[in-house]
C-alpha cells in the first residue's frame, strides 16, 4: 500500500475526506519524525514502537575490491510490532 491508498483506505474508514486524511497522514509522519529526531521513542499500544538506536561504527567489507572500510557509527530507526498487531499477521 502506497501512501495515496492509505489516504483513500483512511477516509473511507473514518468517513473523512481525502484531503482531512492527508493531513492527518502528514501530521502523524511529521510529529513521529519530530518525536525520534529528539530521541524520543513513539509508542502506540497495540500497533508497535518507533524507537532510535544507535549504530556503532564498524569495520566493513567492500564487495567490489575486498577491502576493508570504516562505517561511522549512526542513529536508525526501528520498528517493533506490537503483539496485537503481530498476531493479526500470522
Amino acid at each position: 500500500m502506497n501512501k495515496a491508498e492509505l489516504v483513500d483506505a483512511i477516509a473511507a474508514e473514518a468517513k473523512l475526506t481525502k484531503v482531512d486524511s492527508k493531513k492527518a497522514i502528514e501530521a502523524f509522519i511529521k510529529v513521529v519524525k519530530g518525536s525520534l529526531k529528539k530521541k524520543n521513542n513513539v509508542v502506540l499500544v497495540g500497533f508497535g514502537t518507533f524507537k532510535v538506536k544507535k549504530m556503532a561504527a564498524r569495520n566493513g567489507k567492500n564487495p567490489r575490491t575486498g577491502k576493508t572500510i570504516k562505517i561511522a557509527a549512526k542513529n536508525v530507526v526501528r520498528f517493533k510490532a506490537g503483539t496485537e498487531l503481530a498476531k493479526k499477521v500470522k
